[in-house]
């Protein structure tokens, strides 16, 4: 059986489309590799599916991670260099003559005869998962790690852009990238830091928002690990001293992942981080992102008016955009349109004409105001009023029969109100266009599997009305990574202008005097929203008091 003929089995056993499979061998052709690597390093089948194929095919087995020696096997025999470059391992001797060897490329004849002529022994193949394969030679052959000539190559030729991309068309290159990128995926992780330091490159995960650990990497790899990176992100990998920022899709278990890149120089090598913008793993949905049925109402009321302008508060990293797409998907249908300027664009929203900012070449998101209100549209959802021309034309927009979204970087709905003042908007415009400001907060959500309950200090109970007296806390488990936390929600206010609330934007009113009105108008603050969410058992009150920066 070739290599294809197996390559089209994988399609009658469902593992794998045609058109995905064309796909590969049309990549392959392109690059000279085979097919079956090319469908791995599009991430349209994984290296440990591919693997246990090849064995159901050939009726071999398969090497375990535990099947690997502690020891190499016929050292004084068999060279490191040659069993690196042909991916093959011995793994036992066999009573009566026999070695069995792990082979991540069963079609190989050349390997097994070589080593049978070698050892003189019989040669039995068990197929290995490649990545697995590698990790095992590395640990049994340590010295054979970083060859001279490898180390000089990235070294020496560092500034070199054809020797980069040389060095990042490597196979254990491309693997590496696309475990790196596929654990991030299949453990929902939302962000991926590449940092290269003097010893070693650091690769850390974000979870809930918090940092953590995720593997190290030698430090000569740093040059070659940033350039795939940046060639699959279409970036300038000769340009390492201003930072890019970028786009990759790739297909991660058969699912199309847009990942957003931005590198940074830094002391030794350029800083990456990958924003991982899976649409399958959003919820654009209210209540699924956690917010109170009374923030819920507030925000349909607002987005039922015909005109006017909504603003969505909060630091970066707060939920603001997914707020708004869901907002924006509302409101979505056939006699409604939808026209975004986004700096950069998250996700693409089916039906909504969305715009990128081009600062470098004057496209700023006054200009492409200014332009886009001629479109007619009805809904226009600018991604943040950073300046007064800004305000002003999104103001006057309002003012002409559109509905405006956006969104402001403020510790809470009332301050948006003086953030606006403060960059010179006028009062009386102000009170006459806006129609609402959502403040929120992302806070992690108790893992529903390891969380432990508590009763709750009576005070505490009095004040924030936990009727059932108990409290949960945070223990661990191997579902939570052992934080005890498991996903985000939103906690929320949302500030609605009512006469007295006009009144007071009018006549000056600083940013207290505004709060206290909207509370005695009924808004629930979000502290108030958070302390709810911990009565319910969601949350801790050490998360909402970190979120809000408040005290008990």
């Amino acid at each position: 059986m070739t290599p294809e003929e197996a390559l089209d089995r994988l399609t009658d056993a469902g593992l794998c489309d045609t058109l995905s499979l064309e796909r590969a061998r049309a990549v392959a052709r392109e690059s000279g590799i085979a097919s079956a690597q090319a469908l791995v390093q599009l991430g349209l089948v994984s290296e440990r599916t591919l693997a246990e194929s090849w064995a159901a095919m050939f009726g071999m087995s398969m090497t375990a991670v535990a099947d690997y020696p502690s020891e190499p096997i016929l050292p004084e025999r068999l060279r490191p260099r040659f069993l690196r470059a042909q991916r093959v391992l011995p793994v036992a001797v066999l009573p009566g003559s026999g070695l069995t060897i792990a082979m991540a490329d069963p079609f190989d004849r050349f390997a097994p005869t070589a080593i049978g002529l070698a050892t003189g022994l019989a040669v039995q193949i068990e197929v290995a998962v490649p990545i697995e394969l590698e990790a095992a030679l590395d640990r049994l052959y340590p010295e054979e790690e970083a060859p001279p000539e490898a180390e000089a190559h990235g070294d020496a030729n560092e500034d070199d852009a054809e020797r980069l991309k040389d060095l990042a068309s490597e196979a254990p290159v491309i693997r590496l990238v696309n475990q790196i990128i596929a654990k991030a995926v299949e453990t929902a992780a939302s962000d991926i830091h590449i940092e290269p330091f003097e010893d070693r490159v650091r690769i850390r995960y974000r979870y809930d928002g918090d940092l953590q650990d995720a593997e190290t990497q030698p430090a000569r790899l740093a040059p070659a690990l940033i350039s795939r990176l940046k060639i699959l992100a279409k970036l300038d990998i000769a340009e390492r001293r201003l930072p890019q920022d970028g786009r990759i899709r790739i297909a991660v278990r058969g699912q199309d992942v847009v990942f957003r890149i931005a590198t940074a120089p830094g002391l030794h090598g350029e800083i990456i981080v990958l924003r991982v913008l899976d649409r399958s793993a959003v919820s654009f949905d209210y209540a699924a992102q956690g917010h109170d049925e009374q923030v819920i109402a507030r925000l349909r009321k607002a987005l039922a008016a015909p005109n006017g302008i909504m603003l969505v508060t909060g630091p970066t990293g707060s939920g603001k955009t997914t707020t708004l797409y869901t907002a924006l998907l509302s409101l979505n249908a056939e006699g409604v349109k939808i026209i975004t300027v986004e700096d950069p664009i998250e996700y693409q929203l089916s039906g909504v004409n969305q715009i990128q900012v081009k600062p470098q070449i004057g496209l700023g998101f006054a200009t492409l105001l200014r332009s886009i209100v001629r479109l007619d549209p009805n809904v226009i959802m600018v991604g943040e009023i950073r300046d007064l021309e800004t305000a002003e034309i999104s103001a006057r927009a309002a003012l002409t029969g559109h509905l405006v979204l956006s969104t402001l970087h403020t510790n809470s709905a009332a301050a948006a109100i003086t953030r606006l003042r403060d960059m010179g908007l006028e009062d009386y415009l102000l009170s006459a266009v806006l129609r609402g400001v959502l403040a929120q907060r992302l806070v992690r959500r108790l893992c529903d599997a390891c969380k432990a309950p508590a009763p709750a200090p009576p005070e505490l109970a009095r004040r924030y009305g936990f009727v059932s007296g108990t409290l949960w806390h945070a223990r661990g488990c191997a579902g939570c990574r052992n934080t005890g936390y498991r996903g985000r929600q939103a906690i929320a206010e949302f500030l609605l202008p009512d006469a007295e609330i006009e009144r007071l934007i009018v006549t000056g009113a600083d940013q207290a005097a505004i709060e206290r009105a909207a509370v005695a108008g009924g808004m629930k603050t979000m502290l108030t929203t958070g302390m709810e969410a911990v009565a319910r058992g969601e949350t801790t009150i050490e998360e909402i008091l970190r979120a809000v920066r408040a005290e008990e």
